[in-house]
């Protein structure tokens, strides 16, 4: 399943340029070419002391790769608010001067380009678009929409959205598949994210990345497209495995799965996606198209009652990171490949320092110690579980004392208020585990413990891998404790979520090399 020689597709990456001068735009162009963009989205409303003549004529002469112009009016979300005439014979003007593409509003659409079909000799094509600020519409409305923007004769039409839920994004698959025209259609934000990133897989004609060093928000970049998702390679046969996750940003998983697919010659993409709704979420994305899933904060427990099945590990841990749909019959098979991942790095770490521990009958070097456990949450079970598996004495600390209580009953350890971590005093020889997402990116300052009680900890672990190197790993390390980093967890649970998910063995070393240079 899976594996199948990648054909290239015909979606386009266009990068939209919003600069204030034309000079500004002309530099943009240069570095959007560079970075791997095959045409330019230009904002003419956006460039200060517009002067139609004198600066189209500027930057179709001079353009670098196919362009596209926007000149947006205010009522349309833009930035112009002079004469509408004006600026209807300045798009007139920039298909006489060669640009490629050339959009109109809707609105404004089917009073000329009817007119300008008549006498069309350029090679100019025509998009006509239409901002949906709304709720996403029906299908039956948004088939009434089409059928109104294919009337006008546009050669591309152009429809986005603002979705407020992810599950709302099936309907703009649907109509990509389905159009009979050329059709570009996304949705803005963070929600909509991976409308960009699955366009191409359900045969959209163009998908959106920022430039480096001008982010625009709910934007993936150029580069990312072109180089971590490969987009140009994705097509009807692709597989989607997503990250579930709210928030989903931080996620470094793109980065390390959708290479590694390519390195073994399987179909698959790898796209965060932020999930408000489990149930609305694996209701809308029943399809074999979505063959399997990661889980992240704060949904490790509650996925489990969508799972038809459950690997006993992760049934006994109550946690599940790793969701595959088995081929067979659609259904969705839960796992957890935290657990012997995050105690695997903890106990090669000890025993790369030399360390022993003097009760060995477990034969692990946790065997006895105290393991001190700050949160209670999906990934502070996985530690736990596997904490106890090895014969540690498991303390945990969660800011729900009722949800601390019940993993500590679970695994026979003790439970303490969250308050109480901060001046806990362990005993000689600890371990300490933060599960929690205190320290994660942007809030990187943030650390559970006091500095004066990391001395008496042997080794500090740290799930949060955005920084690489949290204040809570750098702090441990200067009093004197062996890190380790999430990283080394993400890279493990990764590995094995890499075998689930493809059914191949998973190039460990391809792995961990991506990690040790983007990491």
């Amino acid at each position: 399943m899976g594996v199948v020689n990648i054909t290239k597709n015909t979606t386009m990456i266009c990068a939209p340029l919003m600069a204030q001068s034309v000079e500004q735009v002309l530099s943009n162009m240069y570095q959007a070419k560079a970075e791997g963009a095959d045409v330019v989205e230009i904002r003419l409303d956006c460039i200060n002391n517009f002067q139609p003549g004198k600066d189209l004529e500027i930057i179709l002469t001079k353009k670098p790769l196919p362009v596209l112009i926007v000149y947006r009016p205010k009522w349309a979300g833009g930035l112009y608010e002079g004469d509408e005439h004006k600026r209807l014979e300045a798009l007139h003007l920039a298909e006489d001067l060669g640009a490629d593409y050339v959009d109109f509003e809707l609105k404004v659409a089917s009073n000329i380009l009817g007119k300008q079909y008549s006498s069309h000799q350029s090679g100019t094509r025509f998009i006509v678009s239409c901002n949906l600020d709304c709720e996403t519409p029906s299908e039956e409305d948004l088939g009434y929409l089409v059928s109104r923007m294919q009337a006008t004769g546009a050669d591309i039409i152009k429809l986005v959205f603002s979705v407020n839920d992810i599950t709302e994004i099936a309907r703009i698959f649907q109509l990509l598949s389905h159009c009979q025209v050329p059709i570009i259609a996304y949705s803005v934000g963070e929600r909509g994210f991976v409308s960009q990133l699955l366009s191409p897989k359900f045969n959209g004609a163009l998908v959106y990345g920022s430039l480096k060093g001008t982010p625009v928000s709910g934007l993936p970049t150029v580069e990312s497209l072109r180089q971590t998702y490969k987009v140009g390679h994705i097509n009807a046969d692709t597989k989607v495995f997503g990250l579930i996750s709210k928030p989903v940003g931080h996620s470094k998983g793109p980065i390390l799965h959708n290479p590694t697919f390519r390195h073994v010659n399987y179909n698959g993409i790898y796209v965060p996606m932020f999930v408000d709704d489990l149930k609305k979420f694996f209701s809308t994305y029943s399809s074999p198209d979505f063959a399997g899933f990661s889980v992240g904060f704060p949904y490790k427990e509650a996925v489990m009652k969508f799972c038809d099945e459950v690997h006993p590990l992760a049934q006994a841990i109550a946690a599940v990171n790793t969701i595959i749909r088995r081929p067979s019959d659609g259904k969705l098979i839960g796992y957890n490949t935290d657990c012997e991942a995050s105690i695997t790095a903890i106990e090669d770490a000890i025993k790369e320092r030399g360390y022993k521990n003097g009760t060995a009958s477990f034969g692990s070097p946790l065997a006895g110690r105290m393991f001190v456990l700050a949160g209670a949450g999906g990934a502070g079970r996985a530690l736990a579980f596997g904490a106890k598996s090895r014969g540690a004495r498991v303390v945990i600390f969660d800011i729900d004392f009722e949800r601390a209580k019940s993993l500590a009953s679970d695994v026979m350890g003790a439970a303490r208020p969250f308050e109480d971590i901060l001046n806990f005093q362990p005993e000689k020889g600890a371990i300490l585990a933060n599960a929690t997402p205190l320290g994660m990116h942007p809030n990187t300052d943030r650390v559970p413990v006091s500095e004066e009680t990391l001395r008496d900890y042997q080794l500090v672990f740290d799930a949060v891998y955005t920084p690489r190197k949290t204040r809570l790993l750098k702090d441990a390390e200067a009093a004197g404790a062996i890190i380790v980093s999430g990283v080394e967890m993400f890279l493990r649970q990764a590995i094995g979520q890499f075998n689930l998910f493809t059914g191949k063995e998973a190039p460990k070393e391809f792995m961990r090399e991506i990690v040790l240079a983007k990491f």
